[in-house]
Formats: structure tokens, sequence, C-alpha cells
């Protein structure tokens, strides 16, 4: 998210011009001194006395759920078509960089970066021990990452192993607190019981992945955030899915789950041997069947023996 300062009057043309980059993740900006406002107050302060014209302020907010830095991709592109903006503030290294990549590709710019809260200015003119104590700080802000995103991953896999789906909950379910205070699913009111007449419908052998999809969304199915409708690629990867029967595979190992499973086994292997053409409904199954079945057993005695 990025914004233009509101220009003033009073200011001298001839100043340097900078811009803002302050970045934080949903639980960082609970903590004191992390959070947008306080950055953004920050070097805010620290612009005005040092004289610097702010031009613009680059912000992201980064989320498990929503990775990637939209601001930071716009901030390095402005920098590239305007020379005359030499000037980066940043709250800290850690909130500039999150790997090695980020670190090139900035000082790839020859911009002058001023980390206001740790008192250092970067620039090509740096003294070569500056850049290496700079060097050390990028290197334990990728190490404090990936220790984070290590830790997660074992976090996850523990709740694997203890039969607790250890994330996002996929269609039909929902994510709650537990007794115990970790996250579990349980069936959405909502999309549980349309997720079990999929499973019931396909079945019968007599519908396309198509067709199912279609009952699927006139049931109500939709996407649980954006509320749009389910394509056939997801009602595939639905009928698919093991944690529906009460099983679920994480990091190529099967693990029994304690959540409610929405359909049974034995439905769920029929399903699958629909979708491996295994299974298909007989001809007095569909509608193009024209006799039942028991009427025709009187002319068994013209069969072959």
């Amino acid at each position: 998210m990025a914004k233009t300062s509101k220009p003033d009057p009073s200011a001298d043309p001839a100043r340097r011009q900078a811009v803002i980059y302050a970045r934080v993740s949903s639980k960082e900006q609970e903590k004191e001194g992390f959070s947008i406002p306080a950055q953004l107050k920050l070097l805010k302060e620290y612009a005005a006395a040092q004289g610097l014209a702010v031009i613009k302020e680059y912000v992201d907010v980064e989320t498990a759920k929503q990775a990637g830095r939209t601001a930071f991709g716009e901030m390095i592109a402005h920098l590239k078509m305007q020379p005359s903006i030499r000037i980066l503030l940043v709250e800290k290294t850690d909130r500039l960089y999150r790997n090695l990549k980020d670190w090139v590709t900035v000082d790839d710019l020859e911009v002058e970066i001023r980390f206001v809260k740790e008192g250092v200015v970067l620039s090509r003119g740096s003294r070569s021990s500056e850049k290496f104590m700079h060097g050390i700080k990028v290197l334990m802000a990728k190490n404090y990452i990936d220790n984070l995103s290590e830790e997660a991953r074992k976090g996850m896999q523990e709740k694997a192993e203890q039969g607790i789906w250890p994330t996002v909950a996929p269609l039909g379910y929902r994510n709650v607190a537990g007794p115990d205070g970790k996250k579990i699913i349980e069936p959405d009111p909502k999309s549980a019981p349309v997720i079990a007449r999929l499973f019931e419908w396909y079945a019968t052998g007599r519908l396309s992945l198509k067709e199912a999809a279609h009952k699927a969304r006139a049931a109500g199915l939709v996407y649980r955030k954006s509320g749009a409708p389910v394509p056939v690629s997801t009602v595939h990867a639905t009928l698919r899915n093991r944690l529906y029967m009460g099983e679920f595979e994480w990091n190529g190992r099967l693990h029994f789950g304690k959540h409610q499973p929405l359909v049974s086994r034995d439905l769920w292997e029929r399903v699958q041997g629909v979708l491996d053409g295994r299974h298909a409904a007989s001809p007095c199954e569909t509608r193009f069947c024209l006799f039942r079945a028991d009427r025709l057993r009187p002319l068994r005695m013209f069969d072959r023996r």
C-alpha cells in the first residue's frame, strides 16, 4: 500500500527527497514499537528533523495467509524510475529485508538507506566495516525468519502426529479452538451437509464432475472467504480428499484424524472407484433404462446355458 504524502507549502523544494518503507506482520502488529503507526511516526519525525522531503510512504502488512510484499515491489520500481529520490527511510534492518535476495535488490539501487532506530546510514560511500556489520544484521534477520518458519513447520508436524489437521480448514470444515486451546477443525454447519451430499451424488456414477459441481453450487457450496462458486477442479480435489472420511496425509505420511468425518469410508472408496472408472452405474440405474430388471426375469429361459 503506497500513499503520497501531503505537500508542505513551506517546504524547501531543494530539500533531499526520500521515501518511507514500513512493514509488519499480523502478530507483530500487536507489539509495542512494531505497529505500522509507530513506524511511520518515528520515520516522519526523523525526516522532519533531518530536513528531508518525504515523497511517498510504502506499507506492507503480511500475514500467514497473505505472503508477498506488494508495496516493496512498488517502491523498488518507483526508485528505479525516479533518480532524484535517493534516500530510503526504514525503522531497522529486519523491517526492510526478509532474505538475501531483498538485500541484493535494494543494494543495486545505489540509494542511501537510513535505518533510523539503529542509527545507521548506509550508502555506496560507507566504509567496508559498516557494510560488513550491515551484512551480519541481514543474515541475522534472515536466520530469525528461517527459525520462525522452522518452528511453525515443527508445530504443524506435531499436530498432524496427534491426529489434528494442522492448517486452514478445507471446505466443509471450520477452524475453532479446541478444549486445550489448540486450533482444530469441526464440520461447518453450512457447507458440511452439501459436501456429504456431493459424495452421495457422485457415488451413483450417473454424474460427471461438471454436473456434480453444478449441483453443489446450486446447493450453496461456495468458498468460505470470497463467496465465489467452487469450480470443477475444487470439486474433484474435494472428492479425492481423505480428510472427509477421517484420515489425512501430511508430509508423505498417513494420519488418522480426530475430527468428525463427513462421509463413511465405504462411501469415500465408492467415489474413488467412480473417479478411477472402476465403478459405474448399471444400465438400469440411468435415466436411459426403459425396463426394470425384475420384469426381465421370465425371459431367462431363453438365456444360453
